[in-house]
């Protein structure tokens, strides 16, 4: 249906519907558009042999990253595979880089370009590669809720700790005032750092933006109960809580998840232990609490490969991570005879990490390679210096 054919319901698109079908723009958003050219057809025969010609082309000047939950077709060129920080990482031990293609997610290649040298350029393939739970936390939303723990009388006493999947103005904020980044693999070091800032009984942790990780880490590490987080919900007037409930509160959530790893369930466990006897479900904890409580194993996904990597021949597994990362380490380890399957019987792709395809990589190392930057992904210098600061802080973390 169409404004055009109802115009009597005066019906226009929201801001958010545009973003969604990559027909506005939103500089504050981890939504981007449509790349500005024309991408070759997905149906080109030689796009591999395309891609492979670039590259070689740009020689020594290009340095292609490929997250774990890319696509195969994509992943097949990266120089260097791995978790969004190990590889923000390992794009600033290559200066000699000129451009630092990410295909990855928004926020990853802000991570990259805050950590790499102002002469090299950061390339994301598609724009529009976003990520749902980074544009769960906006600035403006997190300048609203330290305001309410101002009012609450609490703002001095808590530290942020922001997650690496948030965009690069949440990770300013957390270095503007005094808080770190984790990632999945340091949270409880993180949160264990946060905590040691103030007065033991009095230092309280904003987690953002993903509340499963904040949660998991804080109850299953950390021994604290579920009374002692709670959860603020940016679309409710002072996040859906009481001063009483905020002051009373070790963890306050933000209310933020991954929506690949929020889809499996306590019904995905039990249903795998059923259909599988013997099998070891091992989950990222990105994974609602429930499923992490009831998983034998929980951890990052550098965790879940070094975990298969080790699993003795026989062994069955069911994973409850990205589709592309499973679906990878199952053909992997088939030939040891370890049996590896989705923790969920629903397949279920990162959609935005899917978009980074075959022809939006050739368009990119193409254009490179005839001297034309494309979506160049920049943080500015005020946005980076508190970022960098907030990394830094992690980095130095025992």
């Amino acid at each position: 249906m169409t404004t055009a054919q109802t115009p009597e319901l005066d019906v226009q698109p929201t801001p958010l519907a545009l973003l969604l079908l990559g027909r506005e723009a939103d500089p504050k958003s981890e939504r981007g558009v449509e790349c500005p050219g024309d991408l070759p057809s997905p149906s080109d025969p030689d796009l591999v042999a395309r891609a492979r010609a670039a590259k070689e082309k740009l020689g020594d000047k290009v340095f292609v990253l490929g997250h774990h939950y890319q696509r195969d077709e994509v992943i097949q060129f990266a120089d260097v595979t791995g978790d969004s920080f190990k590889l923000a990482r390992d794009a600033a031990a290559r200066p000699e880089a000129e451009y630092i293609v990410f295909c990855g997610v928004h926020f990853m290649a802000e991570s990259a370009d805050i950590l790499t040298s102002d002469a090299q350029k950061v390339i994301l393939p598609d724009l529009a590669a976003g990520c749902s739970m980074a544009d769960m936390a906006t600035a403006e939303q997190v300048a609203e809720c330290w305001d309410v723990l101002t009012e609450a009388g609490v703002a001095e006493q808590v530290v942020p700790v922001s997650y690496m999947n948030s965009s690069a103005d949440i990770k300013a904020f957390t270095g503007r005032h005094g808080g770190t980044i984790c990632t999945s693999s340091n949270a409880r070091r993180a949160l264990e750092w946060a905590f040691r800032q103030g007065e033991p009984d009095a230092t309280k942790v904003l987690f953002l933006p993903d509340q499963h990780l904040g949660r998991n880490t804080a109850v299953r590490e950390m021994g604290m109960s579920l009374e002692d987080c709670v959860v603020y919900n940016p679309h409710k007037p002072n996040g859906g809580l009481t001063a009483e409930q905020l002051r009373d509160a070790k963890m306050i959530l933000w209310r933020g998840h991954c929506s690949v790893h929020g889809r499996f369930s306590l019904d995905s466990v039990n249903d795998v232990r059923e259909r599988i006897p013997g099998v070891n479900v091992l989950v990222h904890p990105e994974c609602r609490h429930e499923v992490v409580a009831a998983a034998d194993h929980v951890g990052s996904t550098e965790y879940i490969i070094k975990a298969l990597e080790a699993a003795p021949a026989g062994s069955k597994w069911a994973i409850g991570t990205e589709l592309n990362l499973v679906r990878r380490l199952a053909d992997r380890f088939a030939p040891e005879g370890k049996e590896i399957v989705f923790l969920d019987k629903t397949v279920c792709f990162c959609s935005t990490m899917n978009r980074i395809d075959l022809p939006h990589l050739v368009w990119a190392l193409e254009s490179l390679a005839e001297g034309t930057t494309v979506n160049r992904i920049e943080v500015d210098q005020e946005t980076e210096a508190f970022a960098k600061l907030a990394l830094e802080r992690m980095l130095a973390l025992p």
